[in-house]
């Protein structure tokens, strides 16, 4: 059994869907649990209409909601040649469970009506792919996740339920395998036991694979991305990064809690649990090597790993008595931030201060220093990037950092951080 994981840059054209055929194809007559995420950048797309949406914008709304469909439509129609296939009644469907969404009124938190609209995505994208594959003899079943991933109500970020996955998955996926060699789901999303849809956080499509690869015992998982594998930087902030052979699950955590897109952030632990190896290779190449990610992989022969966050906020938070800012008010720092779901990048901390660097979401942060203002002082800075440098090299540092200001600095041995302007 073998775990793919398919990214929306791997589906935003008719020639890209036909080249995920053509890799499945060559892994003919093995067991495949394929994980897919929305088309191109449809995500990005729904959370417009999400927006829109709870601000009351409900024309606009539903405008953005039709250009989705109609777009959706017409790949499934040049994919299909024609309107006449099953799967344009259950694309129906899907969308009008979308404009019921529309037609409330926003009661309830953002985040709830987010999850209802923006998963619909991935919904779409392997119906129509499973459609498609079907109809050119990669035979497959199509599953609705929603019915396998168990989870809490912590919405756009939920925290999947295992014992109750672990038994639907074997329940409701396993024996599909009996049929056929190739299942398709959706990553990214869930189900609470309400069945109110959920996500698992922006780019959960990786650890949605992840839980699969766990619960089916897994001998690998593949992410297929556009890149040749894991590079050493961003090859589109930095020049002459360099591919990475092999990598271990610990420091692949460590690039993704620095905020690395490279894995999302929770999809290695699952991996890690049953030691299985995961592999990141080129969806326009499969011939390429790309990396391996497993537990004995030699770290010592790794380059310097660079991580650059933009739009970042230095924000310092000051007690008013000048008082010490100890553990219990440093406790009740974190309960705020915790709160209000804002993750801090970096912390440094005074006698009477606590320095901490976020990303830049303004609503949450006026919402923070709201929570914030009754017991101490806040100060902030705006437009900051913060780097991070695995195993660097001082001469390497001196060219990063050329022609910005330092605001705040850390180092240990393996890495360096900088708040910058």
């Amino acid at each position: 059994m073998k775990v793919f994981k398919f990214g929306g840059a791997s589906l935003e054209t008719i020639e890209r869907i036909q080249q995920v055929g053509n890799i499945l194809q060559a892994y003919a007559g093995e067991k495949i649990l394929v994980v897919m995420s929305a088309m191109g950048k449809t995500t990005n797309e729904l959370e417009k209409v999400a927006q829109n949406f709870f601000m009351r914008k409900r024309e606009i709304a539903a405008q953005l909601l039709f250009n989705i469909e109609q777009q959706h439509l017409q790949v499934a129609e040049n994919l299909l040649g024609g309107r006449e296939h099953p799967l344009f009644t259950q694309l129906q469907q899907f969308f009008t469970e979308a404009e019921w969404t529309l037609g409330e009124k926003p009661l309830r938190p953002y985040d709830y009506y987010y999850d209802q609209l923006v998963g619909l995505g991935e919904l779409l994208s392997t119906a129509i792919v499973s459609a498609y594959f079907n109809q050119t003899g990669i035979t497959n079943v199509w599953v609705d996740v929603r019915d396998v991933f168990r989870t809490d109500d912590n919405f756009r970020d939920a925290n999947i339920d295992w014992e109750v996955t672990e038994k639907q998955v074997k329940e409701k996926v396993l024996p599909l395998f009996n049929a056929v060699d190739i299942v398709i789901a959706q990553g990214f999303i869930g189900s609470t036991d309400q069945n109110e849809s959920v996500t698992l956080g922006r780019e959960g499509s990786d650890f949605s694979a992840a839980v699969f690869a766990n619960l089916l015992e897994a001998e690998s998982q593949t992410i297929w991305k556009d890149v040749e594998g894991l590079k050493n930087a961003d090859p589109k902030l930095f020049p002459d990064t360099v591919n990475i052979p092999e990598i271990a699950f610990n420091e692949v955590i460590e690039m993704a809690y620095y905020g690395a897109q490279v894995i999302h952030p929770k999809t290695i632990k699952p991996l890690q649990n049953k030691q299985i190896p995961l592999y990141v290779k080129c969806f326009l190449n499969k011939d390429l090597p790309g990396t391996v990610i497993r537990e004995d992989a030699d770290n010592r022969k790794l380059p310097p790993i660079i991580v650059l966050k933009k739009n970042q906020v230095l924000i310092t938070i000051t007690s008013r008595d000048f008082g010490f800012i100890t553990e219990d008010k440093i406790s009740d720092i974190y309960e705020i931030f915790h709160a209000k779901k804002i993750k801090i990048n970096l912390t440094q901390n005074a006698a009477i201060s606590f320095s901490c660097c976020i990303d830049n979401n303004p609503e949450k942060i006026e919402l923070l220093i709201k929570a914030l203002h009754s017991g101490f002082k806040i100060s902030y800075n705006e437009g900051l990037e913060l780097l991070t440098v695995r195993h660097y090299r001082n001469g390497l540092l001196e060219n990063l950092t050329k022609g910005h200001k330092i605001l705040l600095e850390q180092r240990s041995d393996s890495t360096v951080q900088l708040v910058m302007k």
